[in-house]
């Protein structure tokens, strides 16, 4: 078993299922495009173990608390995690994570936005170390997000041939 594959095993996590659009969705888009040593992960959601969108919808601070926020940003991090095995075929080609925009789907009155975008950066670090999951990042609050998504994360990965 890969080193990667290896640590997310010890830790108990378990990668979803392909994204499974919602019916009569149809997105003209790849979810990682890889262009030389890095590799691209257009906006993810917080997926379900089959794959579907996971539970977690609604706006963080009206229909979810910030721990709930916290846990679909964490459950996105797993979702771009597969989407990148897919893509890569092997999650240690990762050599470095470099950004990630984290966006969060806001009631007017919540602005804690970085933390709930932490549960995706905390997971990143805690299955790739320090070193290599340590990446520059931006949280933003928005007024919706596609299909009522409470979190949706972007990122770009350094990656070896």
């Amino acid at each position: 078993m890969a080193g990667i594959e290896a640590r997310l095993s010890a830790l108990g996590l378990q990668l979803p299922a392909p994204i499974q659009l919602p019916p009569g969705v149809t997105l003209s888009f790849p979810w990682v495009r890889v262009h030389g040593d890095r590799a691209y992960v257009s906006g993810h959601g917080a997926l379900a173990p089959d794959g579907s969108l996971a539970p977690l919808l609604g706006k963080v601070g009206q229909e979810l608390t910030e721990e709930q926020g916290y846990q679909a940003a964490r459950l996105t991090g797993l979702a771009i995690l597969a989407s990148l095995r897919d893509a890569l075929g092997d999650l240690d080609r990762i050599t470095a994570w470099l950004r990630a925009l984290g966006m969060v789907n806001a009631a007017p009155s919540f602005n804690r936005y970085p933390l709930v975008i932490n549960g995706f950066t905390d997971l990143i670090v805690e299955v790739f170390g320090p070193e290599r999951g340590a990446h520059s990042r931006s949280a933003v609050g928005m007024a919706g997000l596609s299909f009522g998504l409470a979190v949706e994360i972007e990122a770009e990965v350094a990656i070896r041939p």
